[in-house]
């Protein structure tokens, strides 16, 4: 296995049990071509670390901002997303460390290599949950997660892209988007969607998540930027 050392001067973390933050970096393709190496992939801690990100930033939120649930609804989807939690994974070097298929490796489809990058975030604050408790996994999330808050009530990250580019689509061009699943992957458990969002009969842009619902906001979002809207 790997020297993660480094990895866990840059996360502020030292593990007890080092094996938790190597198993948060194997991808199932990893295991694919390596079926003795001799841990599991790390779709269980994501399961896990998923669970743990939300109540931290739900309990943040509650304690600090007042505003209505749908607000802080909305300001924690933007947190917990896909995008913001690959752009985390990138900036603390865990790309670097990853254990990926040699496809994986060499595939350069950015959409698909920053649901890697997320789902191994989420995997990575499992292993900080199991091996130094709540109270580290949620010092983790602070630092790294609910400090891009201030940027994204700035830009205004938070609002839902459907809503807003319904609203756009409709005051611009008298027109309503529709979704369409142009393609789906992978077992049941960990399912990837492609949607494309349409404005007439012209598509506007695509969109990638492990639901129909995410894709499509994923979707709307990239039409938002397509368009400058």
């Amino acid at each position: 296995m790997q020297d993660v050392s480094a990895l866990e001067n840059a996360i502020g973390i030292t593990f007890t049990n080092s094996q938790l933050l190597q198993q948060a970096l194997v991808h199932r393709s990893y295991l694919n071509e390596n079926p003795s190496f001799e841990l599991p992939h790390n779709e269980r801690l994501e399961f896990l670390g998923d669970a743990v990100l939300e109540l931290a930033v739900t309990e943040y939120l509650y304690q600090h901002y007042p505003n209505p649930e749908g607000e802080l609804t909305n300001w924690r989807a933007s947190l917990v997303n896909a995008a913001t939690l690959a752009a985390v994974s990138q900036e603390a070097g865990l790309e670097g460390y990853l254990y990926l298929s040699k496809g994986e490796s060499r595939d350069s489809n950015s959409k698909a290599r920053n649901y890697i990058l997320a789902n191994a975030m989420e995997a990575l604050i499992g292993a900080i949950y199991l091996d130094r408790g709540y109270e580290a996994a949620a010092g983790f999330i602070k630092q790294w997660i609910i400090a891009k808050l201030a940027h994204i009530l700035e830009h205004k990250l938070y609002r839902d892209p459907k809503t807003a580019f319904q609203e756009a689509a409709q005051e611009r061009l008298s027109l309503t988007p529709t979704y369409h699943v142009v393609s789906e992957s992978g077992p049941d458990h960990n399912k990837h969607f492609t949607v494309a969002v349409r404005l007439g009969d012209a598509e506007v842009a695509q969109g990638v998540g492990t639901s129909k619902q995410e894709a499509e906001t994923a979707a709307a979002a990239a039409a938002l930027e397509a368009k400058s809207w």
